[in-house]
């Protein structure tokens, strides 16, 4: 099945009962297969008039104790930005999908990886982060989507799948478990009726300022036990490697099959593939660089997780860059000739 159709399996599985979306390509099939597949699942979809209205619809249905998603494609996404502080503020859970395109503005519906430093710093205003996983097959977009559902809950935080239009376009084969584990909390604070109990309120308003720097404390303590706890990532070969190419997504593809030409050269190269972005996993990186490796940063972009690979070996290695921009994907031998120039 399709990249976008492995997501919404995922999010079906994940006991996911309300999707608000709004056509945009190359995500379209998204809002295409919630359509059909919710309404038997028993739950609620809804086309909405634009991004503004389903994020905010997602704020009600995750204020109200439902699993809640949308999705969208890169401008899209970036409609959804006030929204998503406003949830991150309230300390909600939820997921957003984001199958990247070509930018900045309505740029084209080609692959690209500009979105990074929206999704993992932040995107909207205040200090808050989302919980962003990063598919590279059409199995992790299924696997993920339940893992970023889990983590929601589990940190009353937005989580996003940072997805691109090769995954999300792309067919492969999927196995789809029997059952997934959902560990889906109590949810004592939210708004989903007062009967026999106070009254909840759900707000990211607090005018004092005492009120509200205990609210950022609260929430920046969450995200220290993420950096703890979350931390995802896949290595390759790089044990005896001299330099260590590190791509997400669709270009960590490509990397792999370039790790392997370039060994075919005689060049030890491995593969560092972050799959948490936030959490990012600083500190394995790190480690790497004591032990002497050198990076080689490879994006769809010009330039924006480099930086935290930069960030993360703090001047302890070198840490070279690749990229390319408006929907130009390398292929495998143009960043071989990368590595062993």
């Amino acid at each position: 099945m399709k990249g976008n159709e492995a997501l919404v399996r995922g999010a079906i599985a994940a006991e996911c009962r309300a999707f608000f979306g709004y056509p945009i390509t190359p995500q379209n099939e998204v809002p295409e297969y919630m359509s059909q597949y919710m309404p038997d699942a028993g739950g609620v979809f809804i086309q909405a008039e634009s991004e503004v209205a389903a994020i905010n619809m997602v704020y009600g249905a995750a204020s109200a104790g439902i699993r809640a998603m949308t999705s969208s494609s890169s401008p899209g996404v970036s409609l959804k930005m006030e929204g998503l502080s406003y949830i991150a503020g309230a300390q909600l859970p939820c997921v957003v999908a984001n199958v990247q395109r070509g930018g900045p503005g309505l740029g084209n519906i080609a692959p690209a990886q500009g979105d990074y430093f929206q999704a993992v710093k932040g995107g909207g205003h205040g200090d808050y982060r989302l919980l962003v996983l990063a598919p590279w097959s059409v199995q992790e977009m299924h696997d993920l989507t339940v893992l970023a559902f889990n983590l929601a809950d589990k940190y009353r935080n937005p989580a996003m799948i940072l997805s691109d239009a090769i995954i999300g376009q792309m067919l492969e084969a999927v196995e789809l478990p029997d059952k997934v584990e959902n560990c889906i909390p109590q949810k004592p604070w939210a708004a989903n009726g007062a009967k026999g109990r106070g009254r909840n309120y759900i707000t990211s308003l607090y005018i004092a300022p005492e009120t509200l720097e205990r609210i950022n404390l609260d929430i920046q303590a969450k995200y220290r036990q993420a950096r703890k706890h979350e931390v995802r990532y896949q290595e390759f070969m790089v044990d005896d490697a001299d330099i260590v190419l590190v791509a997400y997504g669709c270009m960590a593809r490509i990397c792999r099959t370039a790790m392997k030409l370039s060994r075919e050269k005689g060049c030890k190269v491995g593969l560092f593939r972050p799959i948490s972005l936030f959490p990012f996993p600083s500190e394995r990186l790190a480690e790497l660089a004591a032990a002497g490796k050198r990076f080689m940063v490879v994006e769809l972009s010009a330039g924006q997780m480099v930086e935290d690979v930069r960030l993360s070996v703090n001047g302890a290695a070198e840490v070279d860059f690749y990229g390319r921009l408006g929907g130009i994907v390398p292929s495998p031998v143009e960043i071989m000739e990368q590595v062993v120039r």
